[in-house]
């Protein structure tokens, strides 16, 4: 493009910046959450639990690598850790998104059964069921990020050495990646998006119109489905719109003067990485343990927690 360095500007102030908060924070948030999982809900391994510690070791696995981009963006766009890192860092980042967007679909259509079919999920769903589609994701999504290795690469532009996921120099595979990333669009967040929004409509018409449900789940069903909103309109649809949107225009017309594109796309890649701090959100309405610890303890908490006691005794 005419115009690469006067758009380029805004990647050194915005992207360092917004990698340096989700860093610590989605570091911190996944630890404890998968601290508390693993200890907290120990006795308690259910498919819910099983399909949140897979999303939470795939937030840990990519953020260890956002300290490599803070500093790619903090030296201008210059790579210094070999075309190797360059590829292990889009690749991991690739299944980050995907793994993050196929669990969260898992965790909702497992609690769409749960509450629209609680006698056929008592009887047949296994935690075993929740580790085999679990797999099922990692392979999948592996399969499904393998070109980025392909792709991606670095490039030389003027005295620095960037690391892309599509070098246009030289030219030839520009229609091929277009089409693999239209590709990741439909069917690794269209696709997703519609099962995920289908189970979640289910979910709040079961609960509303169960007279039995508290309103501790009702608060809890709000709070899962709010998180599943936030997720999709600020992390995951904006990303894949001003990525196709951008490459299109990039491939198409590359002297087009469309400077407010690209910098969506900027501020959209650093979005797409919020997912893993709004997780933890996610983990608050799944889990009673990570909620309290958050929280504390309600009102509705300790009458539950009585009720439960004096079943026990009986």
């Amino acid at each position: 493009m005419a115009n690469n360095f006067t758009c380029e500007n805004i990647q050194k102030p915005l992207l360092p910046l917004m990698y340096g908060v989700e860093f610590p924070v989605a570091l911190a948030g996944n630890l404890f959450a998968l601290w508390l999982l693993v200890v907290r809900e120990r006795r308690n391994w259910h498919t819910g639990v099983v399909l949140a510690c897979n999303l939470a070791i795939s937030d840990l696995l990519y953020v260890l690598t956002l300290p490599l981009l803070i500093v790619y963006y903090s030296l201008d766009k210059h790579w210094v850790f070999g075309e190797a890192a360059c590829k292990i860092e889009r690749f991991l980042f690739t299944c980050n998104l995907y793994v993050s967007i196929f669990f969260v679909m898992a965790i909702s259509v497992n609690r769409c059964v749960a509450l629209a079919f609680p006698f056929f999920t008592r009887s047949h769903v296994e935690p075993v069921h929740a580790k085999a589609v679990s797999v099922l994701i990692w392979v999948l999504v592996a399969a499904m990020s393998c070109p980025v290795l392909r792709f991606a690469s670095v490039c030389q532009s003027g005295n620095k050495t960037q690391c892309v996921f599509f070098c246009l120099r030289p030219p030839g595979n520009e229609s091929s990646h277009f089409t693999y990333k239209m590709f990741l669009a439909v069917f690794g967040c269209l696709v997703p998006f519609l099962v995920t929004f289908s189970s979640y409509c289910v979910v709040i018409s079961v609960v509303w119109k169960n007279i039995s449900v508290t309103t501790l789940e009702k608060r809890k069903v709000a709070l899962l489905v709010t998180s599943m909103i936030v997720l999709y309109a600020v992390s995951f649809v904006p990303y894949h719109v001003f990525q196709i949107w951008h490459l299109y225009r990039k491939i198409n017309t590359p002297n087009a003067d469309v400077c407010w594109v690209y910098y969506m796309y900027q501020v959209s890649k650093g979005l797409a990485t919020l997912n893993m701090c709004i997780h933890p959100i996610l983990y608050m309405a799944l889990f009673d343990s990570m909620r309290v610890a958050c929280c504390g303890k309600s009102r509705e908490d300790d009458n539950r927690g009585g009720s439960m006691k004096y079943r026990a005794a009986a």
